[in-house]
């Protein structure tokens, strides 16, 4: 029997609790190491958290057999009456809790949104709208009647540091990593945190600009699209070809541009929705009837089990013209899926490495 896989809970959970701590110790004297979440589906999480000093509480993110940058965090709030100073240019969010007023500030560690497409207009803290939800919620019983001003500084150490390996700066959050969270619990090892932030990045394009957006599957596809696209219009959809292009279907983008290795347009030719091995491999069978019937030129009884072994077999004046029969039809199999899922995109141009193979199809 396979070994249950750990859950764990989001930045946004782990943030709420050092909130509440804080509020307890301002408001009710109390000085509390574990305490009770409510998160957004009544689901209850206890969170333990440490006492650093007087309002301000910390708490450590927990292990979880997600892909998770942040397992490990420390997380802290500091609880203030006056505005904070020192801090990196921005606009705290606001939460009005019963009659008080609490403003949200990004501390060291913690980003700021700089540019537009988010879930969080520029210049607020990267605090998304389900933990401060959560943080209104969860202060409520905390503050009853309660009325003026507080200050909440939220602070990850080495957050900066951690927002490295995150997608942040690409879509104009600076200053460190970003609390998130829609249910309040991280689910293991499942794609939807990367599906999550391919949505986020074509947000960010569509933002910028819904004349085009630019997928790239593998990192020489990056580099090339560096060269040839703006930096915000570029997303990396990783595996996830038709997922990410479902995630257009909220914007208005005129084209959708595709840059990636022959290898993986030969699965998106051959219908792959996902191009991870786990997925399934070429179909070669299928693959000598496209070169005897669109280029009539027989690869004769040989086998092959890669890309790289065909190529080699192909003689190198039908190189170009297999390269342009794949791109195409990958092209077409776009359409198809487009016009499937209602996105608006009449345009694709398609890109085939390392030969530089554009084929652009419109309808």
């Amino acid at each position: 029997m396979a070994e249950k896989l750990r859950s764990g809970y989001t930045t946004g959970t782990h943030a709420t609790a050092t909130l509440v701590a804080c509020l307890s110790e301002y408001f009710e004297k109390k000085r509390i190491d574990t305490l009770e979440v409510v998160l957004p589906k009544g689901i209850v999480a206890t969170i333990e958290v440490v006492r650093e000093e007087a309002w301000l509480f910390s708490t450590i993110k927990g292990d979880n057999d997600d892909i998770d940058v942040t397992k490990g965090a420390k997380i802290s709030c500091q609880l203030g009456e006056q505005k904070p100073e020192s801090l990196q240019q921005q606009t705290p969010s606001l939460l009005e809790i019963q009659g008080l007023k609490l403003y949200v500030w990004a501390g060291d560690g913690v980003g700021v949104v700089t540019k537009k497409g988010l879930k969080i207009s520029p210049n607020h803290p990267a605090i998304n709208p389900t933990p401060l939800e959560m943080m209104q919620e969860n202060a409520k019983s905390v503050v009853g009647n309660a009325t003026g001003e507080l200050h909440a500084v939220f602070s990850v150490e080495d957050g900066q540091k951690i927002a490295k390996e995150t997608a942040n700066a690409k879509v104009g959050v600076l200053g460190g990593i970003s609390i998130l969270g829609t249910r309040g619990i991280v689910k293991p090892v499942s794609a939807s945190a990367y599906i999550d932030s391919i949505e986020t990045e074509i947000d960010v394009a569509a933002a910028f600009d819904e004349s085009r957006v630019v997928f790239t599957l593998g990192n020489t596809a990056l580099d090339y699209a560096k060269e040839h696209y703006h930096e915000t219009s570029i997303v990396e959809i990783g595996n996830f070809v038709y997922d990410a292009s479902a995630r257009l279907k909220k914007h208005n983008f005129q084209k959708l541009v595709f840059v990636t290795s022959v290898a993986k347009m030969t699965k998106v030719a051959q219908g792959f929705k996902n191009t991870h091995n786990k997925f399934g491999t070429i179909d070669f069978t299928e693959l000598r009837e496209w070169i005897e019937e669109a280029l009539h030129f027989s690869l004769g009884d040989e086998e092959f089990v890669t890309l790289k072994g065909v190529l080699q077999s192909l003689p190198k004046e039908y190189h170009e013209p297999f390269l342009r029969f794949v791109t195409k039809r990958s092209a077409y199999v776009f359409e198809e899926w487009l016009r499937e899922l209602e996105v608006e995109v009449r345009s694709v141009e398609l890109v085939t490495l390392p030969n530089k193979i554009i084929e652009e199809l419109k309808w």
